[in-house]
């Protein structure tokens, strides 16, 4: 038996990738890639999962829909999976902390900055990188976490550092920040973290 994880997603899915090519080489020994979730029907990442032969399953929330109701749509879809641990790569929707309880220390985040910087509600994607360059920092990054009530806000389980070269524009920094550090550290905290939860 391996714990069995369900990878929420929104878009590309370039992170929920790395995942399934570390799993092929064996890299996530106590986890099992069990489901994956969107909140966004055309989302490339629900087809990278059906390549690696993955269950997918989509649950959308309807404009103006009550948070409350998509969340508990999104509980029972994890529930019907047997879903133990949840990896959120990309997934663009904030967790209420009634959801996040429900999953203590099994839910995981990737964030493409060391946090504590440029992270919290508004810090996604492009905004991040941009953030970073404007400021004028020499190093960013990514960092994994837990995920609580508060955006970004949970237990730091693993940062690299990536160093920001001259001419760096959000685009081509976003690129090296998941070559250099998402793609190898999520790989690792999602094993981290399964372990913990087999072992316990």
């Amino acid at each position: 038996m391996r714990t069995r994880v369900a990878v929420l997603v929104s878009g590309g899915g370039t992170n929920l990738q790395a995942l399934i090519d570390a799993a092929g080489r064996g890299e996530i020994p106590h986890g099992e890639l069990a489901l994956v979730v969107s909140n966004n029907e055309s989302a490339y990442a629900l087809e990278r999962a059906r390549k690696a032969g993955i269950p997918t399953a989509l649950c959308l929330r309807a404009k103006g829909e009550p948070r409350a109701d998509f969340e508990a749509r999104l509980l029972d879809i994890l529930s019907q999976n047997r879903i133990d641990m949840i990896v959120l790569a990309g997934f663009m929707a904030i967790l209420s902390a009634d959801f996040v309880c429900r999953y203590p220390d099994r839910i995981i985040n990737v964030h493409p900055s060391l946090i504590p910087s440029f992270c919290g509600e508004g810090f996604y994607g492009l905004r991040v990188h941009r953030a970073a360059l404007d400021y004028g920092v020499k190093v960013t990054g990514a960092t994994v976490h837990y995920v609580n009530e508060i955006p970004d806000g949970g237990r730091i389980i693993c940062q690299k550092a990536v160093e920001i070269q001259p001419g760096d524009t959000p685009e081509i920094l976003q690129r090296r920040v998941m070559e250099q550090a998402e793609w190898i550290l999520l790989p690792r905290a999602t094993e981290m973290v399964a372990r913990k939860i087999m072992e316990n």
